[in-house]
């Protein structure tokens, strides 16, 4: 079985006002230098080439009023002729970006199952378990002795999975906070922005790991995967709150049968010249070229872990195999600036 994460760059704007995609627009996208029709046509080849049983489509179309999250996947996989048919989204989030599952009915069946109770407890820990998702979680922030309140901008989507041949799983798909400082003035507001926008995320990442413990506690086969806007040795700022959100949903440090993994989760022991895993790839207008970043993760239980699964990263760079197919390199680069994060697991 292949699950996967993707975040696909402007998949909103790729659609016209009653949700059909704008196949045919000859249109700049939102993309530079690539048409709308284009971009869709890159979307589609990738999805035909990667093929999976499950994706979790990070930024997916918005869902409103005239226009549905699942019919626009839908209406995708109708027209490249997609094994992974089906698609649900949970909690719409305040954003034009969703967090959505495509999959193959025949091999899997999906239903959003949000946890937690609905009135948030104070604080974590409390009997009652961490909150759902799309409620608030109190935590202090910056260490003032007031309870704060955090909310995700997107809530993750919370699946319940049964496979066609009976095994069942819990699945977490995410899109944590940024922690670029939009919107800055100056190098000073920057950084306070920056430091603001990292206490956010690691909150959203404390809220995330109660979750992954209580179904560990309970002996859930688990997988949270997407955008999680970090990783170890990311950033600055680590050394200021001493680990990354990344490494606190993984259990980083703690017992070795609580602790999610991902390969490409784990901070390099090599020089810090060497080269990295990237799955995101973003164009730097002030240094005129290009930044790579490790952000995209599936993350799996112990259990899961066990049974020998295959980690691959479709960068058409990093992937000679990839590289030297110039159709699919080519897509990757007009369909995103990630590029999906692939798991093979004999469930």
């Amino acid at each position: 079985m292949r699950i996967a994460t993707w975040n696909v760059e402007w998949f909103n704007a790729l659609f016209d006002d009653a949700g059909r995609p704008l196949a045919e627009d000859p249109a700049p996208s939102a993309r530079y230098g690539v048409s709308r029709a284009r971009q869709v046509a890159a979307v589609g080849t990738v999805l035909q080439r990667l093929d999976p049983d499950l994706l979790m489509v990070i930024e997916a179309p918005d869902e409103g009023r005239n226009r549905h999250t699942a019919a626009m996947l839908e209406a995708i996989a109708a027209r490249f002729g997609l094994r992974a048919r089906s698609a649900l989204i949970g909690f719409a989030s305040d954003s034009q970006q969703e967090i959505a599952a495509l999959h193959d009915p025949d091999r899997i069946a999906l239903a959003h199952d949000p946890q937690g109770p609905v009135a948030p407890p104070v604080g974590r820990g409390d009997e009652g378990g961490s909150p759902r998702f799309d409620q608030s979680f109190r935590i202090d922030l910056d260490i003032d002795a007031t309870l704060d309140e955090v909310r995700f901008s997107k809530p993750p989507l919370e699946l319940a999975a049964l496979t066609a041949g009976g095994r069942a799983l819990r699945v977490i798909g995410v899109h944590v906070k940024s922690k670029a400082p939009h919107g800055a003035h100056d190098p000073d507001h920057a950084r306070r922005l920056a430091i603001q926008n990292r206490r956010k995320q690691l909150a959203q990442c404390i809220w995330l790991r109660t979750r992954v413990d209580e179904h560990l506690a309970r002996g859930d086969s688990l997988v949270v995967l997407g955008d999680f806007n970090d990783g170890a040795g990311l950033d600055e700022f680590e050394a200021l709150f001493g680990r990354s959100g990344l490494e606190i949903v993984t259990g980083s440090g703690g017992p070795a049968d609580r602790r999610l993994h991902d390969p490409h989760a784990r901070a390099s022991t090599a020089h810090a010249t060497s080269a990295q895993p990237a799955s995101a790839r973003f164009w730097l207008a002030s240094e005129r070229q290009y930044f790579s970043a490790m952000l995209d993760y599936v993350l799996v239980s112990p259990d899961l872990c066990a049974a020998g699964p295959r980690w691959a990263i479709w960068h058409p760079f990093d992937d000679p195999h990839i590289y030297r197919d110039v159709v699919l390199r080519e897509a990757l680069l007009d369909a995103s600036d990630h590029f999906p994060v692939a798991l093979d697991i004999d469930l």
